[in-house]
């Protein structure tokens, strides 16, 4: 073949590969937009919006917020342009994706209202489809003999009280389920960093800390809701021991090449993997800061909804419908047996699973 026949044929080859990848991104995105709408068929209207998120990396797309302007919490969409989301550190909490932190946040109050609503209509429980994907995640509740019986008044204060435990559970699950998913490979949005991301080093204490405030910003009867949120991120991070912006970009910067390699394409190394099987996330810091000098991690629980006081249980599951649902399944199933996970069984065993996985990849992590 002569000189000519090889520049077409390369520039046919390379044209293949263009045309590949793009059908693949524009599958990807397609399937991001029917996991949306069947999250809102789902979920219905009053679901919370998605929100983008980003690596705490000191690297392109990476954003740094000033701490002290982060807007103001937008639930819906009306006032979202208001609202400022990236990375921030704190001396006692490393760095937080502000990102996480609101989207755990208005899971948590949209998950408190399905159980409240849920338990006053004496439903058996509801299903639900996080946005952006597949899996059917359903919470089943077993009522007591006397809640029929109950006086109205009553039966909603013991809801309320019932949901604010059972709400941010199963956002906190649900929000690990998707770094599981993250980091089996599941791609969401066809832009995102996806496996990258999955438990990068501060996303398991932002969810948990965004569940927390949520509780807070509910139970807050002089303010809204999305102004309750505002006043507790504020009061959180100085309790944290916020930082100026560029003290948290200096600290991604200073483990370049220790917690994470690239630019463009970004190589985390660095994980945190403590989801509380323990009862508690801890944080992981930045060492030998600086401007945070002698300060310890600040662990906090996790949610644990404690129903016996009033005789109620719940049975929480979830159904994977990804594509790569085989490889997860096969790290509870290894026989192939089950098609479900059940968060308090099976979590612990993927968890080892991904620990093995990150060992033989040359991964540092925490847990």
């Amino acid at each position: 073949m002569g000189e000519t026949g090889l520049r077409r044929t390369g520039a046919k080859t390379l044209r293949q590969s263009i045309y590949s990848k793009m059908t693949k991104s524009l599958h990807k995105i397609i399937s991001s937009a029917v996991a949306i709408a069947l999250a809102v068929i789902v979920n219905g209207c009053d679901a919370p919006k998605p929100r983008m998120g980003c690596l705490p990396t000191s690297t392109p797309g990476s954003r740094f917020l000033n701490p002290y302007n982060l807007g103001a919490h937008s639930y819906d969409y009306r006032n979202v342009f208001f609202e400022k989301n990236g990375i921030v550190y704190t001396c006692r909490a490393g760095h937080i994706d502000i990102t996480h932190l609101r989207w755990a946040a208005d899971y948590t109050r949209y998950l408190v209202k399905r159980t409240y609503k849920t338990l006053m209509k004496n439903r058996a429980g509801y299903s639900f489809k996080s946005p952006l994907e597949l899996s059917k995640q359903t919470v089943q509740i077993e009522y007591p003999r006397y809640w029929e019986n109950l006086p109205q008044k009553s039966r909603e204060r013991i809801a309320n009280e019932i949901s604010l435990e059972v709400g941010p559970y199963v956002a906190y699950t649900a929000l690990t389920w998707h770094e599981i998913l993250t980091w089996f490979g599941v791609h969401f949005a066809g832009i995102e960093p996806e496996f990258n991301s999955a438990f990068s080093w501060e996303d398991s204490f932002s969810n948990l800390l965004g569940t927390r405030l949520a509780v807070k910003a509910l139970q807050d009867n002089r303010h809204s809701y999305n102004e309750a949120m505002t006043l507790s991120i504020n009061r959180e991070l100085e309790k944290l021991g916020i930082q100026p912006r560029n003290v948290a970009i200096a600290a991604a910067e200073k483990m370049r090449g220790k917690w994470f390699e690239g630019n463009i394409l970004v190589d985390t190394k660095k994980r945190n993997f403590d989801i509380g099987l323990d009862g508690y996330v801890t944080p992981t810091l930045v060492p030998e800061l600086q401007e945070c000098e002698g300060a310890a991690p600040l662990s906090y629980p996790v949610p644990k909804p404690e129903l016996y006081i009033y005789k109620f249980s719940i049975k929480y599951e979830i159904e994977p419908r990804e594509w790569e649902k085989g490889e997860i399944l096969k790290a509870v199933y290894p026989d192939g047996e089950g098609e479900k996970i059940y968060p308090e069984k099976h979590f612990p065993e993927i968890m080892d699973y991904i620990k093995k996985q990150a060992m033989e990849k040359g991964y540092d992590y925490d847990d």
